[in-house]
């Protein structure tokens, strides 16, 4: 009779740890398993700038090589599924529906573009699974503060401010904009106008190119006739260096000054180092080739253990920098980590990325306002 008993009561402690061990499985999110932790990330790596994709996902892919080779977090390796949007919001929408209900993604990182991060948004919060990093610096994208999305970067209010500060002071104020018609490029146009606003100033003219075109005939003529001495462009690579190209045809030789996404590297790939020579760039990431700051020497040596160049940029570091904060979260999340708990852990922390610091709160995920104004020189190195 008591060996009965105790055989039943051992049986029941077993069915009863059966549904334990069920109940924590199914308590985990998706993307969380035994020894991986998955993530998600939708970039341009084709079309006009398949370039910026393609070295944001190496700086990532770099810095989770390093993190993996040491044990990962907290025993599990870190993977990244990236999927090619080619810089189109519908393709960056159904990618978003792809990680997410398909792939099972733990979280998202490095989206890149104001549109098609802004329609994304619709996904993945509804489904609740946090985006952290954009490659925007869009305000319609960071007011009102929504739950699932952090912020690496400045802002392009920060940088077009900044530049006109610049600019005004000086002595330039006969000011025109270009700008690609689309959330990026009108956040950009935006930010100069309030800038120039407070010093009782207006842009003297305004062209726009379409998102993936090369169409600046229009911009061209435009801006041509208010004659200015400074041009601020929130365009792309290509289009900038088509509008650049035209603007010295047509006999008018400004300052050329343009945001951050644009890329100098590919700019002077595009344009040619004698061609590309002076024009002034914002720079949102800590200056890629100085290794004098912990964070970028980190950089190099993943990059050259990774992918065995030296070939730095500004969109690799951004996207070393994005895996790092993503990693640095998680740690300090813990061992059991949920989608909620890292949202809350981002929105009370800061995070030194290694001479880079970010910081959120539950009313600003905005992460940084650092900015650094460059300018190229005659070789096509960026200068500070």
């Amino acid at each position: 009779m008591l060996i009965h008993t105790l055989k039943s009561l051992i049986a029941t402690l077993s069915v009863g740890l059966m549904f334990t061990v069920a109940d924590s499985v199914q308590a985990a999110d998706p993307g969380i398993g035994e020894s991986t932790i998955t993530l998600g990330m939708s970039a341009p790596f084709s079309g006009p700038n398949g370039a910026y994709g393609k070295e944001m996902k190496e700086g990532a892919m770099a810095y989770f090589a390093q993190l993996n080779a040491t044990g990962g977090i907290h025993g599990r390796k870190v993977e990244l599924l990236a999927l090619d949007d080619g810089y189109e919001t519908d393709k960056t929408v159904a990618n978003t529906r792809k990680l997410i209900n398909e792939q099972k993604i733990f979280a998202l990182m490095a989206y890149y573009g104001s549109s098609p991060t802004t329609e994304a948004m619709k996904v993945f919060a509804e489904a609740r699974v946090p985006l952290i990093g954009t490659i925007s610096g869009a305000g319609s994208l960071r007011t009102p503060v929504n739950r699932y999305m952090f912020h690496l970067r400045a802002s392009y209010a920060d940088e077009t401010e900044a530049i006109v500060n610049h600019l005004v002071g000086l002595g330039i104020t006969q000011i025109a904009v270009f700008y690609q018609n689309d959330g990026f490029g009108k956040s950009g146009l935006d930010g100069v106008v309030a800038t120039l606003a407070r010093h009782k100033l207006k842009p003297v003219a305004v062209g726009s190119v379409e998102r993936n075109s090369l169409d600046v005939a229009a911009a061209v003529t435009q801006i041509a006739k208010g004659n200015p001495q400074a041009v601020i462009m929130a365009t792309l690579y290509k289009p900038t260096a088509e509008f650049i190209r035209q603007m010295r045809k047509a006999g008018q030789v400004p300052q050329f000054s343009t945001l951050s996404p644009i890329g100098a590297d590919l700019l002077v790939a595009e344009m040619g180092a004698k061609e590309a020579h002076g024009i002034g760039i914002s720079q949102v990431m800590p200056y890629p080739w100085n290794d004098t700051i912990p964070a970028v020497k980190e950089y190099h040596k993943a990059i050259q253990a990774h992918a065995k160049h030296g070939n730095y940029s500004y969109y690799g570091i951004e996207g070393f920098l994005n895996a790092k904060l993503v990693a640095d979260a998680l740690k300090k999340v813990g061992k059991d980590p949920t989608r909620e708990k890292l949202v809350s852990t981002l929105e009370n922390g800061t995070f030194d990325l290694g001479g880079y610091r970010v910081g959120y709160s539950p009313t600003s995920h905005n992460g940084s306002r650092f900015v650094d104004l460059t300018v190229l020189g005659r070789d096509g190195r960026v200068l500070r």
